[in-house]
């Protein structure tokens, strides 16, 4: 990963949408996304008020591409080029072949199924330039949409873990989605 540049990836089921690299201009949407309730409760963006801060955060996204940690893309209109959300990959593993998804996308990017899209994209990205063999989700069992997400991208439903996450509200069991390298069915085209 450090010896290139992180590419733009096309949704082909969503052709007036893409993925990019996060630019410092984006801080403002970086900003916002940490004051969305659902955002805020579903994940743990932390609290990014100032775009200082936020910009800090997308130097420390390039570096851990750099170091081949992970790689966050942001989900971006073709019309205007604005963030409408985050998809990434955390937790990389090149050498045991793994990583571990992470997503959100803001109110207005919602409801289209963008998010699939985006996983599987990202999915295709990971096995075939990486060559990973293992990708994951997790979420709360709660968390419907995130599930939705999982399903709809061609990740097998593995089971429960127990008390997993803490929330806000408490210990959230989750659920723990993997797709392989080899799964071929499931994923939207």
């Amino acid at each position: 990963m450090r010896r290139s540049r992180q590419p733009d990836l096309a949704l082909p089921g969503h052709p007036r949408t893409r993925l990019r690299r996060w630019r410092e201009g984006d801080a403002p949407v970086l900003v916002r996304s940490c004051l969305d309730p659902d955002i805020q409760y579903w994940n743990r963006p932390g609290r990014l008020t100032t775009e200082a801060a936020a910009r800090e955060r997308i130097a420390r996204w390039e570096q851990r591409w750099e170091n081949e940690e992970a790689a966050v893309w942001a989900v971006v209109a073709e019309d205007d080029d604005v963030p409408r959300g985050l998809i990434g990959l955390a937790d990389l593993d090149l050498r045991g072949g793994s990583g571990e998804f992470v997503y959100w996308l803001l109110p207005a990017g919602r409801g289209r199924g963008v998010m699939a899209h985006a996983a599987v994209a990202v999915s295709r990205w990971a096995f075939d330039s990486l060559g990973l063999h293992r990708l994951r989700i997790t979420h709360s069992v709660a968390n419907t949409a995130s599930c939705h997400v999982a399903t709809a991208a061609g990740f097998a439903l593995e089971g429960t873990m127990r008390s997993a996450l803490l929330h806000a509200d408490g210990w959230h069991d989750e659920h723990l989605h993997a797709r392989i390298r080899d799964d071929t069915e499931g994923a939207p085209g």
